[in-house]
């Protein structure tokens, strides 16, 4: 054969039994016809090729072209012994398609045949937990908070994860993953809108396609900005932080995850040992919500004390569906159905266990109680220090990991009270130092054996336990790197968005006192305002006989939560209130325990001079009233008149 007709038959798939003698083999990425002239036959298995068959009566055809072929009333037949998922046209009417039409048809084909369907499954699965740690995290942060500002958290977390899938789809993955990039800095935009991102192999692994890494690595950007809202607890306004989350994720995400996981970052070149995102996701996150916490500024005193999470099963219940989550997380940045991701799963496990286990255990021994808040903060913590490390160290280096991550991130909440930033929820302490601490475990305790487990990182030397000595001093600067440059960039953006008109972060005194939920969304976690507005319509009021029967004053008294009924020493007289400044304010509203009186022309029910207001069942007053209970008691003579007439509330 001498040449090539421009009418004969192709075929776009890996060549299959057929005589030799009469075929030749053309590159599919030929643009023209004196390419295919040459006969050049790809050396690499992955480049689709073009089969010329001159004297056969059938030509196999790739699945994905069948469509086209019928679309132009080409007669496909199903082929019996299915090889290489092909179908078989009859040469008489494929000879009516030129090899220029095939080579269009091959460029809108995708060689899927290097990629092994049950990897590919399970990444995609592993995808899907991944954003289960979402609404995970909305609800852990929403149980944490007071109840004024449950809903609050919820939303944040909510919305930010729709803002960064905008952001990695518009421009977040060519700048994290960009191939092309040389900077070892930053990615370029060869790939923004997802550009030319399908069935190429990744450039996290060749086990799966291009188009599949881009949207697990999604998910994982998404749960970084969602742990790094929770810097916004009970003070921050939620569309400024939206603003602040898109310009985070540009600026901060995405050169951090190029430097440890894009082929030309200069953590990876230099070896840095980071599995699913010890530096990208948790230093960055914790690190992160510490400078948004800073520039915020602290919550006003009275917020600060008798702080107590307001619901705890939202707290279990957000742990848990984390804990499955995280299982997808590490599991699957193994990028294959294969042992290394069973034993990052494994090591996963025991990690959150031991790390539960340990900071429970120490709250016992200052408390005298085993807190489930204690044991789900623990959890997180190993789970968190699992993240770098499950892919690199043997199970039972995963012991030693989520005991000292327990212990030294139970102590790490410490921190912010030396450093005078008012972390409400300890996310430098669970997230910033649980990943240090699993990036210096790889430096340790990473073996080459383990890593080796997905077939494809074979050269890994490990860390000290290897005789690989000098992995830890790589681990820790690049530790010291990413936690710098996450707290000046992280502090600048939030500055800038700051100063801008009408994008001011931090919300008004006024509405921190009534909650974000009311201040910022309008609706509420759980809304219990129609209850204290109708009880009295199912209860006869008590009548009391004191002398204030005599004033035209109302008395409304509220119990606090720790007991049914409020003691009279619990009592507070509470009309003004002194503020850090030493200005009175005056507050809208009764907190616990206090006796509020109310001009007689306001009561809500004006036949009747005494209204009170029963005590709720424990855990349902609005938080506003337990920082308001915490305040001194400043008129004592007032307490002692009235304590007659609430004896008998």
């Amino acid at each position: 054969m001498t040449g090539l007709s421009s009418r004969s038959p192709v075929v776009l798939t890996p060549p299959l039994n057929v005589n030799y003698s009469t075929t030749k083999h053309v590159s599919a990425l030929s643009s023209n016809h004196a390419k295919a002239n040459k006969y050049f036959i790809p050396a690499s298995s992955r480049v689709p090729v073009v089969l010329v068959q001159v004297r056969s009566n059938i030509v196999p055809v790739q699945s994905a072209g069948c469509n086209w072929l019928r679309a132009r009333n080409v007669k496909v037949d199903k082929d019996a012994s299915g090889r290489a998922r092909c179908s078989l046209i009859t040469s008489s009417l494929a000879a009516d398609m030129s090899i220029d039409s095939v080579q269009a048809v091959s460029k809108r084909l995708v060689d899927q045949s290097s990629f092994d369907r049950g990897d590919v499954a399970f990444i995609l699965i592993s995808g899907a937990l991944v954003l289960y740690m979402v609404p995970g995290l909305a609800f852990l942060y929403s149980g944490l908070a007071r109840r004024k500002s449950a809903l609050s958290l919820i939303w944040v977390v909510a919305f930010s994860n729709a803002v960064v899938i905008f952001q990695w789809f518009f421009w977040g993955y060519s700048l994290a993953f960009s191939s092309t990039a040389t900077n070892g800095f930053i990615g370029n935009l060869n790939h923004i809108g997802l550009k030319d991102v399908l069935g190429a192999a990744s450039p996290g692994s060749p086990l799966i396609p291009e188009l599949l890494y881009s949207f697990f690595q999604l998910e994982f950007a998404c749960v970084t900005v969602g742990i790094l809202m929770g810097g916004v607890a009970e003070r921050g306004r939620v569309m400024p932080a939206m603003v602040f989350a898109f310009l985070w994720t540009t600026l901060v995400y995405c050169p951090i995850a190029m430097w440890a996981w894009g082929v030309g970052g200069w953590a990876f070149k230099w070896g840095v040992l980071d599995y699913a995102g010890g530096g990208p996701v948790e230093i960055a996150s914790g690190v992160g919500g510490l400078a948004y916490s800073w520039v915020l500024g602290r919550r006003r005193q009275s917020e600060l004390t008798n702080f107590r999470p307001h619901n705890v099963s939202m707290v279990v219940m957000g742990t848990f569906m984390l804990w499955l989550g995280w299982i997808g997380f590490n599991a699957g940045s193994a990028f294959g159905a294969n042992l290394r991701a069973i034993v990052a799963a494994w090591n996963s496990n025991i990690s959150a266990a031991m790390g539960g286990i340990t900071w429970c255990l120490l709250d016992f021994r200052l408390e005298k109680k085993y807190t489930m808040v204690g044991f789900c903060s623990g959890t997180i913590a190993g789970l968190v220090a699992a993240t770098p490390s499950s892919g690199f160290i043997p199970p039972w280096a995963s012991v030693i990991l989520g005991i000292v991550t327990g212990a030294l991130c139970n102590y790490a909440t410490k921190l912010k009270h030396l450093i005078y930033i008012d972390d409400a929820l300890d996310l430098f302490a669970e997230h910033a130092v649980g990943g240090m601490i699993g990036l210096l475990f790889n430096g340790l305790f990473a073996a080459d054996y383990i890593i080796a487990l997905d077939n494809v990182n074979t050269a890994v030397p490990g860390g000290w336990i290897k005789h690989h000595y000098k992995q830890l001093y790589i681990q820790f600067a690049y530790i010291c790197a990413v936690t710098a440059y996450t707290f000046v960039v992280t502090a600048a953006i939030a500055k800038f968005v700051d100063v801008v008109p009408g994008l001011g972060l931090r919300a008004t005194e006024d509405g921190e006192v009534i909650g974000m939920d009311d201040d910022q969304i309008g609706e509420f976690a759980q809304d219990f305002i129609e209850v204290r507005r109708d009880f009295l319509a199912w209860t006869a009021p008590p009548q009391f006989g004191s002398r204030n029967q005599s004033q035209d004053v109302d008395i409304v008294h509220r119990g606090h939560r720790s007991s049914p009924l409020s003691s009279p020493e619990d009592i507070h007289v509470q009309n003004e209130k002194t503020d850090e400044a030493g200005e009175e304010v005056r507050h809208g509203g009764a907190g616990a325990g206090d006796v509020v009186e109310r001009p007689r022309h306001q009561q809500p029910y004006p036949n009747q001079r005494q209204v009170p207001v029963l005590p709720l069942a424990p855990g349902v007053l609005d938080e506003r009233e337990d920082s308001l209970a915490s305040t001194r008691v400043h008129d004592n003579e007032k307490v002692g008149e009235r304590q007659s007439d609430l004896s008998s509330v």
